[in-house]
């Protein structure tokens, strides 16, 4: 979406990968020195060692403490980072790196996307493994089979990410439903459409089952009908680009596929019982 930046990581890490070890992080709301407001095209995981650390992420506080991970997807709007005497280290990745299984563990926690408490013996692993990722990744990428031993640590780091959302999420061991298969997939159609597609039937048509049946899967899974969802991904993404843009309404309509700003203002209304202009303003205060 056009007027919000977006970090780039290719354009400062060649091979998609980014490891950073911080000690302290302080930032105020859009002023952020080195963090202005703004989103990637790569995912971001955290691992806290200690201390205590906050940020924005599509206008939730997430507060992470030691022992937590925590990752943002490519898109997501982040910013006003603070910290106190937070450790801890920050992988940045290119989708194109992150296998489709373990990509699949980070999407479909995205509703409730949350911060994963690490047992003691899982923290350790897990700070071992970056240890290790960290050592190839800063040696001299000169040497035989760099990238190939680079990357090699990264999956392992990226599935000890992935086993840890999955054994702390409560509905793992329905993982094979037909149901909850049916809702992962919906939910990538929706992240890849909802620009240009905002009919329930699109969906179910892609999906090779009946309307009714998608709205079943969808409710039974993770609450609510196929067009409260497709309203809520339309009301976050108008919600980033009232608060981060300077497009007024009318092009905020236009770029979200609506030609009647109207009947958009009137849609977001009903789903925040605020108009857009309200919004903003509320939230820019």
């Amino acid at each position: 979406m056009p007027h919000i930046p977006i970090h780039v990581l290719n354009e400062r890490a060649e091979i998609g990968l980014e490891i950073k070890h911080f000690s302290e992080v302080k930032a105020s709301r859009s002023e952020i020195e080195g963090f202005p407001v703004h989103r990637d095209d790569h995912y971001v995981f955290l691992l806290i060692e200690s201390g205590i650390g906050s940020m924005d992420v599509d206008f939730k506080q997430v507060t992470l403490t030691g022992r937590d991970l925590y990752f943002v997807t490519p898109g997501q709007i982040h910013h006003n980072i603070k910290a106190r005497n937070s450790v801890g280290w920050l992988v940045l990745v290119d989708p194109s790196l992150i296998p489709k299984e373990y990509s699949e563990v980070f999407n479909n926690n995205l509703l409730q996307q949350k911060p994963c408490p690490l047992g003691e013996a899982q923290f350790l692993q897990c700070q071992e493994i970056v240890h290790l990722l960290n050592k190839q990744y800063t040696s001299d990428p000169e040497a035989v089979f760099y990238k190939q031993l680079t990357y090699a640590l990264l999956d392992v780091f990226l599935c000890a990410t992935a086993r840890a959302y999955v054994s702390a999420n409560t509905e793992s061991a329905n993982n094979m439903l037909r149901t909850t298969q049916i809702t992962k997939e919906f939910r990538k159609l929706l992240q890849e459409n909802y620009l240009s597609q905002k009919s329930p039937s699109y969906y179910a048509s892609r999906l090779n089952i009946s309307e009714a049946y998608l709205n079943e899967a969808i409710k039974k899974t993770i609450g609510f009908t196929v067009t409260y969802w497709i309203q809520q991904q339309i009301v976050l993404e108008a919600k980033r680009l009232l608060c981060f843009s300077k497009l007024n309404v009318k092009e905020i309509a236009h770029a979200l596929g609506y030609d009647d700003h109207t009947y958009f203002s009137k849609l977001f209304k009903q789903s925040t019982q605020t108009t857009p202009l309200a919004f903003r303003d509320s939230y820019l205060k």
